[in-house]
This record gives C-alpha cells, sequence and structure tokens, in this order.
C-alpha cells in the first residue's frame, strides 16, 4: 500500500495557488498559512461524509468526492460567504489507485469550480469516511444567520424540494445511471454560493436544507424565537418527482427528506420580488412556501409525527 505522503503527493496536491489566493503556504507543511482580506470575517464549517450513512459506498468515486465538498460549501452558502479555502481528511480502505483518482477528480472539479483552494488535509486508514472543513469570508456584519427571522417575514425557498430524496429511493432501488435528474440531484448536488451572496443583505435569516425542510426551519424558529405556517402546496417539488414516487411520497420527500442543499430564507416581504429579480439572474427561482408567526411551532402541515434527517436515527444509504 503506498504511504500516506506518496497519496497525497499524487492526488491531493494542487499547483500551489499563491498568495493571491490568500494562501500564503498551502499543502506540504504542517500548518497551512492563509491570510484573510481586510474587513472580513472567517465563516468556517466541518462536515463528515460516512459511507452508507451520508453516501452509498458503490456510488462512483468521482460523485462521492464531489459530493463531499458540495455539502460543507452548502454551509457557506447559507451563510452569505464567499469561499476561499477548504481542508480535507480521508479514511480509506485501500490505495485503489483508480477509485483515488476519480474521488480526487470529482473534488477537485468543485474547488476549481468554486474558486475554493485545497490547502491541507490527512489520508489514513479506516472505513470509508470524508472530513471537509471550509472556510470562507464574509463582510463583518453581514453574514446570514438562523436567528432574525421575524414575525410578518416570508419565508421562501430556492429551486425545488425532494430531489435528494428522490434520487436516493431511486438509488436503493438499482437506478444506476447518473445523468437522471433526481440521482444528480442526490449523489452532485449544487451549493448555492451564488444565492447566498445575492441574498445578502435582504434575508433576515438563512439555513441549507440538509436534514429536511421541516427540521431544518425548526432550527430557525428555535434561534429566533418564532413559529410559522407553511402552504405545503407552494412547495416546488423537482421535476420528475411525482412520478418517480407518487404525489403523497413527494411532497413527504420535499418536506422531510433531506439532502437538497437549497436555501431557505425568511424576508421582508418587500424584499421578496428584488431577491427574485437577483437569483433570476442566476436562472433560479425563489418560491413563497410560508410565513413567519408569532406562535411557537409549524402549522399548515401534517404528516403524523414525521421529521427530517437525524444521524442517530439510522443512515440514509
Amino acid at each position: 500500500m503506498a504511504s500516506e505522503f506518496e497519496l497525497i503527493a499524487r492526488h491531493f496536491t494542487p499547483v500551489a495557488p499563491g498568495a493571491d489566493a490568500g494562501v500564503p503556504l498551502g499543502v506540504g507543511d504542517d500548518c497551512a498559512l492563509l491570510a484573510p482580506r481586510p474587513g472580513r470575517q472567517l465563516a468556517v464549517s466541518v462536515d463528515t461524509s460516512v459511507a452508507d450513512v451520508h453516501f452509498p459506498a458503490d456510488a462512483p468515486a468521482e460523485a462521492i468526492g464531489y459530493r463531499a465538498l458540495a455539502v460543507s460549501l452548502s454551509d457557506l452558502a447559507a451563510m452569505g460567504a464567499e469561499p476561499r479555502w477548504c481542508l480535507m481528511a480521508l479514511a480509506l480502505g485501500s490505495d485503489d489507485e483508480a477509485w483515488l483518482a476519480g474521488f480526487a477528480r470529482g473534488f477537485h472539479s468543485l474547488c476549481q469550480a468554486s474558486h475554493v483552494a485545497l490547502v491541507g488535509g490527512d489520508v489514513t486508514r479506516g472505513e470509508l469516511a470524508i472530513g471537509v472543513t471550509v472556510m470562507g469570508e464574509v463582510p463583518v456584519g453581514e453574514a446570514l444567520t438562523r436567528s432574525g427571522a421575524r414575525v410578518g417575514d416570508i419565508l421562501a425557498v430556492t429551486g425545488a424540494l425532494g430531489g435528494g430524496a428522490g434520487g436516493l429511493a431511486l438509488w436503493q432501488r438499482g437506478v444506476r445511471d447518473l445523468g437522471h435528474p433526481l440521482l444528480a440531484r442526490y449523489l452532485k448536488p449544487t451549493p448555492r454560493l451564488a444565492a447566498g451572496l445575492a441574498l445578502r443583505g435582504l434575508a433576515h435569516a438563512a439555513i441549507d436544507i440538509s436534514d429536511g425542510l421541516l427540521a431544518d426551519l425548526e432550527h430557525i424558529l428555535a434561534a429566533s424565537g418564532v413559529g410559522a405556517r407553511l402552504e405545503p402546496e407552494a412547495l416546488p417539488l423537482a421535476a420528475g418527482l411525482s412520478e418517480a414516487l407518487g404525489e403523497p411520497a413527494a411532497y413527504r420527500a420535499a418536506l422531510c427528506g433531506g439532502d437538497d442543499y437549497e436555501l431557505l430564507v425568511s424576508l421582508p416581504g418587500e424584499a421578496l420580488e428584488e431577491a427574485r429579480r437577483r437569483l433570476a439572474g442566476q436562472g433560479l427561482a425563489l418560491t413563497a412556501i410560508g410565513t413567519v408567526r408569532a406562535e411557537a411551532g409549524v402549522t399548515g402541515v401534517d404528516l403524523d409525527g414525521a421529521h427530517g434527517w437525524q444521524h442517530f436515527r439510522g443512515g440514509r444509504p
């Protein structure tokens, strides 16, 4: 088996980005040296993706690499932060060169598309798991948080919902065509980075939808000390979801399924059209799905106690 340092050199040492990328020293030393820009706060998030908990172990290596970074970048999107750097720790059972090459290709492709520099990490032997730390910048005082929702605000979501859960359902049925839009949404989700930047200054609160709309909405409501009323008929369902799952299951997937990585925002009604105009320039819809109320809890939906994803109640795949 190749050594840790050989694997890092072969697959995870990109061309040194240099000081112009805010990286005076990157991969290859005990620590990276980073240089945030003046007047910016550093936004940092970490996610761990575990085989057969967060993704199927037999998924294509390229998709696994891409997805591991995408789910972490989604947290920066929810904060309205501009992505800059990432760290990646990989545990794997073998040094399968073809698998590693595919994994690295997927990971690096999203680094390039998102203008993120891989500045360090670790490779070790163990059950397949990937830990990704992302770092971004946001002007002081402009970060979107979960705690700013106000009574009377509109609740709105970017894009469409339920595609992640729909893709997982298809994978579990044996569908392996990554060209299928639902499978693509599950295995190669799009972090809404540009949308997060565009919504700064308009949204009072935001969160990315990773654990399901209801579960993530409750995080905003708890942090803000408010309640909400949802309009289930307004939910924008992912294309092909109702055909794949049937309409009742499609709505359940949109509310509880998770893995959508769209943004849920709370914003004043007078800002809705401006927010839509900004996102329309990205080809992205923003759909109003409810309102923020003073009374605690969520009304308008009844799913017999259904909730969202919780890590200690079984794995998705």
